[in-house]
């Protein structure tokens, strides 16, 4: 039955996916939705952005392990990151009306530095997008007890989240993170209601944690901690900002005020619900303490699964499972598509000056399916833990792409020579730290390339212009001028390709 249950759901999210696709007719729709979609779809989308496998197996698992303050990164620095993204970009960028943050670069600076924070972006989705494809080989392994190996469930996975997205774009991750969503927060929550009738009740199991230390946040008062606790905080909340799916999911709203709205409500949404795997992961070692204790030394990401399986009846474990590929798929269709948008618009397309929009179109498709085949290698050959992959993954992002983005919108001395040397200088130092020092720096790499890439975009602007002279934030006369030449129904449209600065 729960087999059965799981292949009817994953044909149902298909068939969606596919209908959905029936809806794109340009590039615009597909990168960004058309730039239509009202605030519960926005909020739902939002809230997905980060409700996936990390959240569900890896912060569970993390929590159990380590407490509050080894989730430091994640709730509290993803469900902040998702409130200021929102801010930020409803506010500053949404009327430029822009497909990919490299648009923004390019319009700030120069095609270099929109090449370059490009590549830093979509090498950011690596391991994010592989924890992923992991725990859908995870959960299809769990469902079959064992049928299908955790790397074939991995290869059917990606083939049925590549399958939707490649024909949808985001109008299929919208419409299904809407629906998944509902399916997520009902499942969920009836497994946490099960499971606190099983030890008597939500205050047994809090009490029991805060006993146990697990509800204290803070470190130790030692400098070593600290900072690791704060570089571990900064890298989740600020690295995951300048990132094409969040920027995507917030400005595929049908105005700025709802793109910030969403953003707050869908933050925050994540950020009380993170809490209710964590309750039922915590919970089954009141419920069966050997065994679990056991599980979590030896592999705390089957805690929840095992829980499930072991210990409800059959009914639950479909609506556990249901809610699980809900939460994950929904995930890793905005995340799979978000890298193939911004390498096809910023670092292909520079190729293809004079590319229809069809042909466009078709490229962003050909380009998921080699980013997925990518992701898919780097996710059957990789033993970092779910958790580690995900918090790992925007290190990149916060050393050599938040401040050309931060200063690009906010300093208006900000320039080329900046930017670069910015880029340049924060990748520098956060890989030479990591390659020499690694754990053992007392400071975390990403935090001193985060500073070093604040002082080369101050020293790089206000010195001599060699590259690049100091250049406005790009209002909305840059995409008028790009309207003045576009025939009158598009500019009534929107631009459906590469704005030119």
């Amino acid at each position: 039955m729960l087999v059965w249950f799981v292949a009817i759901y994953l044909l149902a999210s298909i068939g969606v996916g596919l209908y959905a696709a029936t809806r794109v007719h340009n590039a615009k729709d597909f990168a960004v939705a058309g730039r239509r979609l009202p605030l519960p779809v926005v909020t739902a989308t939002v809230f997905a952005t980060w409700f996936g496998a990390e959240a569900v197996f890896g912060v569970s698992a993390t929590f159990v392990k380590e407490g509050l303050r080894g989730v430091v990164a994640d709730p509290f620095g993803a469900s902040m990151c998702l409130i200021i993204a929102g801010l930020f970009y409803g506010a500053m960028l949404y009327k430029l009306n822009i497909l990919t943050l490299g648009d923004f670069f390019r319009m700030r600076y120069n095609r270099t530095v929109e090449v370059l924070t490009t590549l830093c972006i979509v090498a950011s989705y690596l391991g994010w997008v592989s924890a992923q494809i992991k725990a859908l080989g995870l959960v299809f392994n769990t469902v079959t007890d064992g049928a299908i190996s955790q790397q074939a469930g991995m290869v059917l996975g990606a083939a049925i989240v590549l399958t939707y997205t490649t024909f949808g774009g985001m109008i299929s991750v919208a419409i299904l993170d809407f629906v998944q969503m509902g399916v997520v927060m009902g499942g969920l929550l009836y497994i946490g209601y099960l499971v606190a009738g099983m030890t008597g009740g939500v205050d047994v199991v809090v009490s029991h944690a805060a006993a146990a230390g697990k509800l204290d946040f803070f470190p130790e008062a030692s400098a070593a901690e600290w900072l690791a606790f704060f570089g571990a905080w900064v890298t989740m909340m600020l690295g995951s900002i300048p990132q094409q799916d969040v920027f995507q999911r917030i400005t595929s709203a049908k105005s700025a005020k709802i793109a910030i709205w969403a953003s707050v409500l869908g933050g925050s949404i994540y950020f009380c619900f993170t809490f209710v795997p964590m309750f039922i992961a915590y919970a089954a070692t009141l419920i069966a303490p050997e065994q679990f204790n056991a599980l979590i030394e030896s592999d705390p990401q089957q805690v929840l699964p095992t829980l499930v399986l072991q210990h409800t009846p059959v009914f639950a474990q479909a609506i556990f499972f249901g809610a699980v590929l809900a939460a994950i798929m929904s995930c890793s269709s905005a995340t799979l598509l978000a890298p193939s948008v911004a390498f096809s618009e910023n670092i292909v397309r520079g190729f293809y000056p004079g590319i229809s929009d069809r042909a466009f179109l078709r490229m962003m498709r050909i380009t998921i399916v080699c980013f997925t085949c990518i992701v898919l290698v780097f996710a059957l050959n990789t033993n970092a833990s779910i958790f580690k992959m995900v918090e790992n993954a925007y290190k990149v992002t916060l050393a050599g792409a938040f401040v050309p983005l931060f200063f690009g919108a906010f300093w208006k001395r900000a320039t080329t020579q900046g930017a670069l040397a910015s880029i340049f200088g924060g990748l520098g130092g956060w890989l030479l730290v990591e390659l020499l020092l690694g754990d053992a720096s007392l400071v975390p790499p990403q935090l001193i390339g985060l500073a070093v890439s604040m002082l080369g975009m101050v020293a790089g602007s206000l010195l001599p212009q060699g590259i690049g002279r100091p250049t406005p934030l790009p209002e909305t006369h840059a995409t008028q001028r790009h309207q003045a030449a576009m025939p009158a129904h598009q500019v009534a449209e929107g631009p459906t390709h590469r704005p030119e600065g």
